[in-house]
């Protein structure tokens, strides 16, 4: 279990290997080699983290002593000890630590901190069924044990405090002492709860109602003791079981967050969300290319910002995040269907594929200055972000690919066929923003020229012209907006500035899209603030019955979307959504030099337009 076990034998990824995440995919042993990479990552980290913490003033045990408790279950259960060091939030928590050694980060004492190692070595033990004993940081009274649930001792005290935890056979005493000096403690058997068993109904419901369920799991002994519920999947090897993970304080894409469960309902609309979204992701092919997902393959689903079904998620409501220290884990909140989440899990587990290769190989030298446009950005990115970008994007083409093969019904192909036609355009845009950059490495090369082969091919795909005239329109649409909210205009008599690495023609069946898309020595407005993304999903479908400007663009009458753009900038001309909205319209109605001219910089329309 150490990072010496390997000493000598550097990973080499086989180049079979490499070529499938060239181009976007990456099968089972493809996968399993990555997480070999992570691993020895992962070893190295906890290695210079044990050496950093080494001597820090802490009244809990020494760092080595925890790390031979580590060692000890390790010997006893290896595998279950990989899987806990291997663990996201782990991996959050060493490159938290370590930044905090650096001073680029904050948090509790650091003491604390430090001693979650503790904290992973009481959680090895009860894993493993070893004896151990440690002194441990409490926070508020509560013991956080990675991989297993949250433990709080009867009269909490607030604030950091150091507990006693032993373990044996599986069982946890943990001790703590009062305001009063005495001893305050709890016993418990500290183990993971399916969400579908923990919230089943009772079985003599289940039995009335003629339907078969698990047996309900017991609730708790002490209500001290708070279970990490899993959601489970049953597959053709068998069932996955994948944290849910709300109490964690380390599931975070950075500083350390307390706990914030998820009540049953909540817990529950999640699991029922999770297979309908499996379900459909599943591939009875076996494949493994872009816009697939083995749902064995998740880490970790974190959830954002709601811990309730109160009030209904809104269904334009989406985020999601990852990081590149927390392989496989996916921070969400949970959105209104199972396509869309379907969706977030391909997306956010291209960013981990990355994430990893990245620190395989050097893909990208970037000097992180962010003056590239990404169209599912707000603002500016670095290329590091693009990358990331295009092998994310990349996914999410393949994945409405498939959903325009598996749909049942009309409606629904021509929505899949209306997100595949943008982001299949949109991501070859920005493959070639990456190719013209000059700042890709021999691997990074050999990864964009992949994806740009993947996106070609897909390019030459037929779709329902009506989907893919909608996707068009959006894609002109967000980019305009993007140069009138984040470029600054040049002076009246400032020379022309030179094309940008992002400029050049995005094909799409041959055809050029559009040219000149914007300059490198672009200056960007420094007051810009987020704007919203109201239209990329708006335009999804065709209206029945138009009615607002958009609405008139999106239904294919560029004049009355105009004469209705012209009316809302006589009120604001400065409103950016709307002007853009009506050079896009304008551009549809002179769609010769002109019309081309204002789609590339539509920031010099000085004055703003009156009609």
């Amino acid at each position: 279990m150490t990072s010496q076990q390997h000493a000598g034998r550097p990973l080499r990824m086989p180049d079979r290997l490499f070529a499938e995440f060239a181009v976007g995919g990456g099968s089972a042993e493809a996968l399993a080699f990555l997480e070999r990479g992570e691993r020895a990552r992962r070893l190295l980290l906890l290695r210079t983290l044990l050496a950093g913490i080494d001597g820090i003033s802490t009244p809990l045990n020494p760092p080595a002593e925890a790390w031979r408790t580590l060692k000890e279950a390790a010997g006893r259960a290896p595998e279950q000890v990989e899987q806990l060091l291997l663990a996201p939030a782990t991996g959050g928590w060493l490159a938290h630590m370590l930044r905090r050694l650096h001073g680029t980060a904050v948090g509790p004492p650091l003491w604390v901190e430090a001693g979650h190692l503790s904290a992973l070595a009481v959680a090895a033990a009860l894993r493993a069924r070893t004896e151990a004993e440690l002194l441990v940081p409490l926070t508020d009274g509560a013991l956080n044990l990675p991989g297993l649930g949250l433990v709080r001792l009867p009269a909490a005290e607030p604030g950091p405090t150091v507990g006693r935890a032993r373990t044996r056979a599986g069982e946890l005493t943990l001790t703590g002492t009062e305001s009063d000096g005495r001893a305050d403690s709890v016993r418990c058997r500290p183990a993971t709860v399916p969400v579908r068993v923990l919230d089943a109904p009772p079985p003599s419901t289940a039995a009335a109602e003629g339907v078969s369920t698990p047996v309900r799991a017991p609730a708790p002994a002490e209500a001290h003791w708070i279970p990490l519920r899993t959601l489970t999947h049953v597959t053709a090897s068998g069932s996955v079981s994948i944290p849910l993970d709300d109490l964690d304080p380390y599931r975070d894409l950075d500083e350390p967050i307390p706990p914030a469960r998820l009540d049953a309902d909540e817990a529950s609309a999640w699991q029922e969300l999770f297979d309908d979204a499996v379900g459909i992701l599943a591939n009875p092919d076996g494949g493994h290319g872009p816009g697939r997902l083995d749902p064995a393959v998740i880490r970790s689903v974190v959830p954002w910002g709601r811990t309730s079904t109160m009030p209904p998620v809104r269904p334009g409501v989406r985020g999601s995040a990852s990081s590149g220290d927390a392989f496989g884990a996916m921070n969400i909140s949970r959105p209104a269907t199972a396509p869309v989440l379907a969706e977030i899990l391909v997306h956010e587990f291209q960013h981990s594929k990355l994430a990893a290769l990245l620190h395989l190989f050097p893909l990208v030298e970037d000097d992180r200055e962010e003056r590239y446009y990404a169209p599912w950005r707000p603002d500016p990115r670095h290329l590091t972000g693009l990358l990331h970008g295009v092998y994310a994007f990349t996914g999410v083409s393949g994945f409405w690919r498939d959903r325009m093969a598996d749909a049942e019904h009309e409606e629904q192909a021509a929505v899949a066929a209306y997100h595949f036609a943008l982001r299949r355009t949109q991501t070859r845009l920005v493959v070639r923003t990456l190719q013209l950059s000059g700042r890709l490495t021999a691997p990074g090369r050999r990864i964009v020229t992949g994806l740009a082969r993947t996106l070609d091919g897909w390019l030459r795909e037929p779709v329902d012209p009506a989907a893919r005239a909608r996707a068009r329109t959006a894609a002109m649409l967000h980019r305009t907006e993007w140069r009138l909210r984040n470029v600054v205009p040049p002076r009246e008599g400032s020379p022309p500035e030179a094309p940008s690495p992002e400029g050049g023609e995005a094909q799409e069946g041959g055809a050029a899209w559009r040219r000149g898309s914007g300059a490198e020595t672009s200056r960007f407005r420094t007051d810009r603030d987020p704007w919203p993304d109201l239209r990329t999903h708006a335009f999804a479908a065709r209206p029945r019955v138009p009615l607002t400007a958009d609405e008139h663009l999106a239904a294919g009458d560029p004049a009355a979307a105009m004469a209705a753009y012209a009316q809302a900038l006589a009120l604001d001309p400065a409103d950016p959504h709307v002007l853009a909205g009506w050079i896009v319209a304008r551009a549809a109605l002179e769609p010769g030099r002109s019309g081309r001219r204002m789609l590339a910089r539509p920031e010099l329309l000085q004055p703003l337009p009156s009609g």
